[in-house]
Formats: C-alpha cells, sequence, structure tokens
C-alpha cells in the first residue's frame, strides 16, 4: 500500500492540479497491477516523507493490529479516517455477503476490538423526514451540487441533533456522528468553510425552496389553507455584532437586552409548519413587519390570520380587511369587561372551564369575545396581591421613617421616593389614592397616609378576562377560542426553535451569516413537525427534547476480530434498538438497524504492498 501524486488536467477550464490516490499492489497471474483503493483528493496536505507511515498505520487497523509506537496525531487521525472510509466503501457482493442469512466465523474472542462509535438515531430519523419533505429533490431543484446538498443536509440533521454554532456542528460531523455513513459523504474532508459557503447559497434561494418545501408539505399531509398565525421572537448575540445592520439592541423575549438582538418573523399553518420566515431588525416594531411577510404568501381569499396584540394595530386591521383577510386577534383595548350572565361555555385541552361573552359591533362587521379563565384568574391575583403587597411596603417604610428621629421627612424627597414606588409597582400605584401632609413650613412631611381605590375594567377588578376580535361573524365562541389558541402553540414553536433546536444565542457577524443560522434552524424545525406529527398519529407526544433523548443511545460501531485463518473480519453495524426507540422507529415505519450491516475480511499478507 502507497500514495502516489498525479498530475492532471481540467478537460473543461484546461487547469491543471495535482491529486493524490492511495494505491496497492497486487498480482495477477505473472503480472503485477496497481489498484487505486482510496482518492484522497487534492487538499491532501500530509509531508512526503510521513507517507509511509500513514500506510502502515492504515494496514495495521485493517489487519486489527495495535501500534508498537504512538503516532504524531495527523497520521493516527488520518489513518482512522481512511481505514474508516476502505471499510465503508467495500462491495458486499464482492465478498459473498449479501443476506442476513447466518454467517459463521471462526474468530478469537479475546481479539475484539470496538472502534469508531458513531451517534446513528437522531441522523435516521433525520435523514427520514426531510427525504419525506423532499429536501434532497428541493435543494437540486435550487442548484446545490451533490457535495453542497450533502453539507445542508449535514448542518439541518446537526441542528436537529446537536444544536450550536456551524463550529459546532461542523465538529459533530467529523467526530461524533454516523450521518456520512447514511449520506454516503466523507464529512472528515469537509473544510469548516464549506459549512458557511451553503449557508450562504441556502439563504439566496430561501424564498424558492420555502415555497417548494410548503407545497410538498401540503401535499404530504393534506393541510387546510384556511388558518394563518404570524408571530416574531427575538434572539441575542455574543459580541457588539458591528458587522451586522440588523444587530440591535431592543426588547429582549428572553431578558437580553444588554446584548444585540435580532427579530425572526414566522407565519405558519394551522397544523405549525413554517410557510415562510424573515429576519428584522433587533428593535423593529412588530406593527409594521405584517405587510411585507404575508404579501405575495399566496392564501386563499378569505384565509383567517391569528395575530398577538403586539402586531394587532389599527393600521394593520385595516390592510387585513382591504386585502380580504379574515383576522383573530388579541385585541389591544385596555378597559376589561365581563358579564357571566351572558357567556357560553366551553373547555380547553386540560377540561378546564372557559367562559365567553360575544358582544356584536353596531354594525355587524366585527365581534368582540371577552373571555375568562379560571386558571388565569388564579394567576392574575396572586401576581396582584404581590405587587400591591410590594408596593403597600414600600409606603409603610417611608411612613415609618417620619416618626424615626433620622428617619426621611424632606417633603419633596419623600414624593419622589413615592414616584419611584410608583415606577417600580407595575402600574399597581394606580389602583390607590396616596396623600403626603406637610407641615406648616411646607418643608418637612407631617403624615403619609393611603387608600386602595381599585380602578374599574382592569386586572385588578377582572382578573383572568381578556379580549379577542375578529371579523369572522359566523362562527360560534367555541370555534373562535378554539382557533385563537393555536396561538399558543406557535409560542411552543419558538421554544422548540430556540431551546431544542439551537437558534440562540447567535455568533455570527456578518448579516447573511445570521440569516443562514437562522433558516438552517427552521429547516430543521421543519423535520421535526413532520416527525411529531407522523408520531402523534400513533399517540406519541413527547416534546423533541424528549424524543432526541431516546433517539441519542443508538451508535454506529465497528466490532473487529482476528480469524483463525489470520486474516481480520470487521463487522460494522448500529447496536439494538432500545424498547423506546424501537417503538418509534415501528410508529414511523423505519429500520430499527439504520445504516445496514457491512463485513470485511482482510488478508493481512496481501495489504502489504
Amino acid at each position: 500500500m502507497f500514495i502516489r501524486q498525479t498530475k492532471t488536467r481540467n478537460s473543461t477550464t484546461g487547469e491543471s492540479y495535482t491529486t493524490f490516490r492511495l494505491v496497492s499492489s497486487e498480482r495477477v497471474g505473472k503480472q503485477v497491477r496497481q489498484k487505486t483503493l482510496l482518492n484522497l483528493g487534492r487538499q491532501f496536505s500530509l509531508v512526503k516523507d510521513e507517507w509511509p507511515l500513514l500506510c502502515t498505520r492504515i494496514e495495521q487497523l485493517l489487519s486489527g493490529q495495535w501500534s508498537l509506537l504512538t503516532e504524531p496525531a495527523p497520521i493516527e487521525t488520518l489513518a482512522q479516517r481512511y481505514a474508516a472510509r476502505l471499510l465503508a466503501n467495500n462491495n458486499p457482493a464482492e465478498s459473498g455477503i449479501v443476506s442476513d442469512a447466518a454467517d459463521y466465523q471462526d474468530v478469537d474472542v479475546n481479539s475484539i476490538k470496538l472502534v469508531r462509535p458513531r451517534s446513528v438515531g437522531v441522523e435516521h430519523v433525520g435523514v427520514t423526514a426531510l427525504s419525506w419533505l423532499g429536501i434532497p429533490e428541493i435543494l437540486e431543484s435550487a442548484g446545490l451540487n451533490g457535495i453542497q446538498r450533502a453539507v445542508a443536509l449535514g448542518s439541518i440533521i446537526g441542528r436537529m441533533a446537536a444544536p450550536g454554532s456551524e463550529l459546532a456542528t461542523w465538529r459533530w460531523l467529523k467526530e461524533k456522528s454516523a450521518i456520512g455513513e447514511l449520506l454516503e459523504t466523507d464529512f472528515e474532508g469537509v473544510p469548516l468553510m464549506r459549512l458557511y459557503r451553503v449557508s450562504d447559497l441556502l439563504i439566496r434561494r430561501r424564498e424558492s425552496i420555502e415555497k417548494a418545501l410548503f407545497s410538498r408539505i401540503d401535499t404530504l399531509f393534506s393541510l387546510p389553507a384556511t388558518v394563518t398565525l404570524y408571530d416574531l421572537t427575538n434572539t441575542y448575540f455574543e459580541g457588539q455584532m458591528t458587522g451586522n445592520a440588523k444587530a440591535r439592541r431592543g426588547h429582549s423575549k428572553e431578558k437580553r437586552s444588554d446584548c444585540p438582538l435580532v427579530t425572526l418573523g414566522l407565519v405558519l399553518d394551522g397544523s405549525g409548519f413554517v410557510r415562510r420566515s424573515k429576519m428584522f431588525e433587533g428593535n423593529v416594531s412588530e406593527g409594521t413587519t405584517l405587510e411585507v411577510m404575508l404579501q405575495g404568501l399566496d392564501a386563499p381569499k378569505g384565509a383567517m390570520v391569528i395575530m398577538d396584540r403586539g402586531i394587532a394595530t389599527a393600521a394593520n386591521i385595516a390592510w387585513l380587511v382591504e386585502n380580504h383577510y379574515r383576522y383573530l386577534v388579541v385585541s389591544r383595548e385596555q378597559s376589561r369587561q365581563f358579564d357571566e350572565s351572558q357567556a357560553v361555555e366551553t373547555s380547553n385541552a386540560s377540561q378546564q372551564t372557559i367562559k365567553i361573552q360575544r358582544v356584536t359591533s353596531d354594525d355587524g362587521k366585527e365581534v368582540r369575545l371577552y373571555c375568562h379563565s379560571q386558571m388565569r384568574q388564579e394567576k392574575e391575583t396572586a401576581m396582584t396581591a404581590r405587587f400591591m403587597q410590594s408596593f403597600e411596603a414600600g409606603l409603610a417604610k417611608l411612613a415609618a421613617g417620619l416618626d424615626k428621629p433620622r428617619g426621611e421627612k424632606n417633603h419633596d424627597k419623600i414624593l419622589e421616593k413615592i414616584g419611584r414606588l410608583k415606577e417600580k409597582s407595575h402600574g399597581i400605584a394606580r389602583h390607590y389614592k396616596i396623600v403626603l401632609i406637610p407641615d406648616d413650613s411646607g418643608k418637612k412631611a407631617q403624615s403619609l397616609s393611603w387608600e386602595k381605590t381599585p380602578v374599574d375594567g382592569t386586572q385588578v377588578t377582572h382578573p383572568g378576562v381578556y379580549c379577542l376580535r375578529t371579523n369572522e361573524t359566523n362562527w360560534d365562541e367555541a370555534t373562535l377560542w378554539r382557533t385563537y389558541t393555536m396561538l399558543t402553540d406557535l409560542e411552543s414553536v419558538f421554544r422548540s426553535l430556540k431551546s431544542e433546536l439551537g437558534m440562540r444565542p447567535v455568533f455570527h457577524s456578518k448579516e447573511e451569516r445570521t440569516e443562514g443560522h437562522l433558516f438552517i434552524t427552521v429547516l430543521a424545525y421543519q423535520a421535526v413537525q413532520a416527525l411529531r406529527l407522523r408520531l402523534k398519529q400513533h399517540e406519541i407526544n413527547l416534546s423533541w427534547a424528549g424524543l432526541r433523548e431516546i433517539l441519542s443511545v443508538q451508535q454506529r460501531v465497528t466490532a473487529t476480530f482476528k480469524q483463525r485463518d489470520g486474516k481480520t473480519l470487521h463487522v460494522r453495524k448500529a447496536t439494538v434498538a432500545e424498547p423506546k426507540l424501537k417503538l418509534l422507529y415501528d410508529a414511523l415505519g423505519i429500520s430499527a438497524s439504520p445504516g445496514g450491516v457491512q463485513k470485511q475480511t482482510v488478508d493481512t499478507v496481501n495489504t502489504r504492498m
């Protein structure tokens, strides 16, 4: 076995370049012929003096021998990689292994070695889900070549299995995952920059990819096209991100306002699949994004758009009506009202009662639903009590200081402190009448008193009440309310994107790389959603984090044995699926042995050339 360096020329461009091959010599009759075992490519950078050491180490790995001397790390890494490729490239037909029939071998059980363990469970279902969604074909139609498609699929599945940055994904692809075996790609030879280049390419093709993907999803799952959900979330950066024009400081939903942010807008259908995604500035006003996201969406006439109150501005509602959309939104009005005598009852998924009062506008074009939830009432009552207790404790401390020798008595300073209490009271101060009486000089406070005066139509007087608005006047209260609850499912989508699929934080300094990171996360979510919908049909309702925990236990591993005749037997296969994992595989209708079984017998003598 040796390495041959060959100069060749590109027939199309005329460019000359050098390529490297791993070659063996074999005797055929009276002739010795050279056989190419592996194409090592153009980027093979090991110095020529170390080529014999590399070939020797590859032979040792193939023959199951341990090296008496520790090889330098670069040589050992390359040897492990090329030996694994040689075993993976083995043609079963040539070795006579073409079925699952019994195959007995005479081996030394004490010689067994288990090498190259790689995770395969998440990768297996990820490849399956992306195949269902037609992602490989969509990427090919978008102009990605073979290696670009493989890197894109690897990046998406990496986000599903080990969420992190592109650098973390690259390391996972090279060192921990068997995804290369499933995609027939040598990720150990893929440079990090290729992941970034493919990310850039996905962003340039995003519109066509999203359109084709949702069309495929619509066909696959026969989705109703009557409901569209729209909401925004944001994610934060590590660093200043001066090179990203959209990285701005704003209100962080993760309470990371100390970091630059970007905002992700998602348009989803009623089943939770993403129809469109777009990145906005971190300080964008939610109400200004709706028209940008819905224009050109090809939603059917009369489709219902469900939005949270931050987006439900008067201008947006007017635009929806003008463009023949129906809407169901959380009202932005501050005043609360609820008449239990006019309410009807329905129940949520937890069988808790929801009371709904319907009020139709004078012109009959809009309906308001005043909804009351007992659980929400208990939560808001507890919050209000906590805020009131804190506010009154602050007032009591100021009042007690008037009677202490060193307590604050300056009238103006006490007013300032009352102002600070009001500022920190979460709006609870408006429910109090506070009286601060000065002495005759007007400079010192003589007494401080307060009285609770709840303002009608607020959280204090109507806890647990919220209002929905819609121009769908034909649906009953229960149907409208259940349709609105889809928006809470969208919140779970955002939680999955952020926590389960690694959307946050973002480490990229360039705007296009940030968009690529978010888009890959969205594509990973589409695959996760497809898997969860299939599993839901079998009453398996685990979160992706729960599913990933079950899937992650399965590994592919190579077992190496010494045979009595001096040859070495290599068997590579997946570990047996445990009961919970087997249940998932059966529900998805896929094999419980991803990657199949690879067997190869190596003649130690004939591998030394």
